[in-house]
């Protein structure tokens, strides 16, 4: 049951992703990209990752999404008051594109390939590996002082967050 679920999975994160490139209207691209986060939400569930499926709706197809979504009702774009940009800008979009396409392959045939079993295949599947509980003692037991030190380090990005954002009052 779990291998028709995964390719049944598979197949709505690729079909959706896929319609967020084509689709023509931007308030649909941003729906059909919350059906590619739920769909790779279920991926994680089928991995055992119940703490990073949470995590992956409520932050990415709750808050971001919805913010997307503000942004485009917001800007209400038309192709007629839209300033018609440059054949210098559009060739130096596709030269860094270009360039990106470059560093990405150049990564892959650097990188060695290792090929390893899916869980499902291995007999000795360890079900409690993605839990909350097992989390949460490897983050405060082997990881403390980095998981304390990025706390400060998100304290100190608010703050500054907030005190460029505040007005000076003359």
């Amino acid at each position: 049951m779990a291998p028709y679920f995964f390719y049944f999975l598979a197949f709505l994160s690729i079909l959706s992703a896929l319609m967020v490139v084509f689709s023509k209207n931007p308030v649909y691209s941003v729906l059909y990209l919350v059906i590619t986060f739920f769909s790779i939400a279920g991926q994680y569930i089928l991995l055992n990752a119940q703490f990073l499926a949470a995590v992956h709706v409520i932050v990415y197809a709750g808050a971001i999404m919805v913010l997307f979504l503000f942004v485009v009702m917001l800007l209400n774009l038309n192709k007629e008051l839209e300033p018609h940009k440059s054949s210098l800008l559009k060739l130096s979009g596709v030269i860094a594109a270009g360039l990106l396409l470059v560093t990405i392959v150049g990564s892959y045939r650097g990188a060695a390939v290792q090929v390893v079993g899916s869980a499902m295949d291995t007999p000795t599947y360890d079900n409690q590996i993605g839990l909350v509980k097992n989390l949460g003692k490897v983050l405060f037991g082997d990881f403390l002082l980095p998981f304390e030190i990025s706390s400060v380090l998100f304290l100190s990005a608010m703050v500054g967050a907030v005190m460029l954002g505040k007005k000076d009052k003359v």
